[in-house]
């Protein structure tokens, strides 16, 4: 079952083309947390967070202007960490205006029915923040496993 269709008639302005209407890219947009179908809000909200947290470390820590001193992967996770508590404000406000039933689509004729309510808007925004804090944190001991002299060590003791 397809969530994500092309459009059919042209004057709406999605026009079937061999990038959006290929298979690999139906089934890549029908297998993303927002679309797929099954997931809680809960769920929905600890993937898309995980991802946003875990994409943000990366450009703070390695731009920021502590980029060439030993704070750097500290203050990359602490701005990454911020934006995604600043993001979930914004999840949150939008949820406290009032949630109305998502809507319909051409390319998604079925949106999930969990975040149609105050309580699944709430459920999502939460699990978002614990997801985008958790993938910043995983990021940043990633980073910090890859930069120490860990893995150096390992290949001497292999080699």
């Amino acid at each position: 079952m397809d969530i994500i269709k092309p459009a059919g008639d042209p004057q709406i302005g999605n026009l079937a083309t061999p990038i959006n209407s290929s298979e690999f890219t139906k089934a890549l947009i029908n297998n993303l947390p927002a679309y797929r179908p099954g997931l809680s809000a809960q769920r929905r909200g600890l993937e898309i967070g995980m991802a946003h947290g875990y994409l943000l470390y990366g450009p703070f820590a390695l731009t920021s202007q502590f980029r060439n001193t030993s704070y750097g992967p500290v203050v990359g996770l602490i701005e990454a960490i911020i934006l995604v508590v600043i993001l979930t404000l914004c999840l949150s406000l939008y949820g406290g205006v009032g949630v109305k039933k998502p809507i319909a689509t051409v390319t998604n004729p079925n949106p999930p029915a969990a975040l149609g309510t105050s309580e699944g808007w709430s459920e999502f925004a939460g699990m978002f923040l614990v997801g985008g804090i958790g993938g910043a944190a995983f990021a940043y001991v990633i980073f910090a496993i890859f930069n120490s002299g860990v893995l150096q060590t390992f290949g001497d003791i292999l080699s």
